[in-house]
């Protein structure tokens, strides 16, 4: 996640509006050809070389709770997200597991096995319905090589990955269960909000808790009872489906070493633990 926290007015987190990196609504389907000339991963590219990469995906369809691919598997293909959500996760031997992202429309996953030709870094399971562009991953390094002007783009993007998974590992390492949780509205504020009329900033949270609890490291319990107190000391306030984060409040949670009050005084041991 980004360390660099957002600042400005309150922020107001809701479910399916507009994603800033593609235009689109989060629950709505994407043209193949649209979803790849909004990916950061083809910034700047020619409509040329739109086409070229299009004419490369092949559609695939998958079914809530399927997976699509297995860590350690060989990274046949990438898939462009055009329906639905993918989340990506690690699972420990005792059935632990930790989410690292969840791909909606636009998104692309299982680019890095695709580039260096090695092995599946997380394990990918459909979230509800899933519509996909899979590209083969011959056919894109052939690509690649005739192409170089899609090159940096791709740098780039993975470059922008290593912070975000460099970012993850420090909020779990370092940081109490509160700061984590902070840390994680903010993060996902900063990368999905948009710019409102009156100032604010609005991003759709359709992640359940118990996902959250997997992004943060922890239980869902003890997740479900951190927003209860966020609430009540007036970082967060929740209207239904809307739950609205106030900046100030939740960026000197996310800051903080050590968790005052009671409440709180079990979460630098939930950082150990989980």
């Amino acid at each position: 996640m980004q360390s660099d926290l957002p600042s400005g007015p309150d922020i107001a987190i809701i479910p399916d509006i507009i994603l800033p990196q593609t235009g689109i609504v989060a629950s709505m389907s994407v043209p193949l050809r649209t979803a790849i000339a909004r990916l950061d991963l083809f910034a700047g590219a020619s409509p040329e070389d739109i086409d070229a990469v299009a004419n490369l995906a092949v559609e695939q369809r998958f079914r809530d709770g399927e997976s699509i691919f297995s860590r350690g598997a060989p990274g046949e293909g990438m898939l462009i997200v055009l329906q639905g959500t993918i989340r990506l996760s690690i699972v420990s031997v005792e059935g632990r597991e930790l989410i690292l992202r969840e791909a909606g429309p636009g998104d692309v996953i299982g680019e890095i096995a695709v580039l260096d030709s090695g092995r599946r870094t997380a394990d990918a399971t459909a979230v509800g319905p899933v519509v996909a562009g899979f590209i083969a991953q011959a056919s894109f390094v052939r690509l690649l090589a005739t192409r170089p002007a899609l090159q940096m783009p791709i740098l780039q993007v993975l470059c922008a990955r290593l912070r975000d998974t460099t970012d993850q590992l420090e909020s779990i390492a370092l940081y109490p269960l509160e700061a984590r949780l902070a840390r994680f509205l903010l993060w996902h504020v900063k990368r999905y909000g948009r710019t409102r009329a009156d100032g604010a900033r609005s991003a759709p949270l359709t992640i359940s808790q118990s996902a959250i609890a997997s992004f943060v490291g922890a239980s869902r319990p003890k997740v479900n009872r951190l927003l209860a107190a966020f609430e009540e000391r007036g970082a967060i306030e929740r209207r239904g489906a809307i739950v609205h984060c106030h900046v100030a409040a939740l960026t000197q949670l996310a800051q903080a070493e050590t968790v005052p009050g009671e409440a709180h005084a079990g979460a630098r041991q939930d950082a150990a633990r989980g």
